[in-house]
């Protein structure tokens, strides 16, 4: 079900058909309604294509292949990183096809670091570490094999230049102050 704020547009800059210019990873209970709304908002109101799944994703659709699908159909994607985020078995699935994405076709990834450390993701240290022992816990060999994956998608998106939350706080200084003269 697509909304109206994000029509499906193919590029017209790629031979490959985009129908998102923008696709949002994050994990709902630490961003939706918070940091993520108001991107997508902002991206949106710019005319951007933006997936998010709760505005993009068919009502009885199988979520996983349109997930892929949509993946697969984007060029840039923003990977909130959240203390959360390795707890849900999507994010980290959906994480490991937008690194298998990257090696495949030219896309951008901007990793955003919402109250996390980057180094945490990169070392699998703190709520990252603790949400993959979580993960391994009782898994079987495929499923530890599914969790190395995740582990090195989450160094590989942690690896690329990206935006930590003492960015956003500088920024929100700066525009405060640029506002007040």
């Amino acid at each position: 079900m697509a909304s109206s704020s994000t029509r499906r547009a193919s590029s017209s800059t790629s031979s490959i058909s985009r129908t998102y210019d923008v696709f949002l990873s994050f994990k709902g209970e630490d961003t939706r309604k918070n940091f993520t709304d108001h991107l997508y908002t902002a991206l949106v109101a710019c005319g951007i294509q933006t997936f998010r799944d709760n505005e993009e994703l068919e009502k009885g659709g199988d979520i996983a292949s349109d997930l892929s699908r949509a993946i697969e159909e984007s060029r840039i994607f923003i990977i909130i990183f959240s203390k959360n985020y390795a707890y849900s078995t999507w994010c980290l699935n959906e994480l490991v096809k937008i690194v298998e994405c990257m090696k495949q076709k030219d896309i951008m990834v901007l990793p955003i670091f919402y109250h996390v450390d980057p180094s945490d993701v990169r070392r699998q240290r703190g709520n990252f570490g603790d949400a993959l022992a979580h993960h391994e816990g009782d898994a079987d060999q495929q499923k530890k094999q599914m969790v190395q994956k995740w582990r090195i998608a989450l160094t590989k998106a942690a690896d690329l230049s990206g935006c930590h939350n003492s960015t956003f706080e500088a920024f929100s200084i700066h525009s405060s102050r640029e506002m007040q003269n």
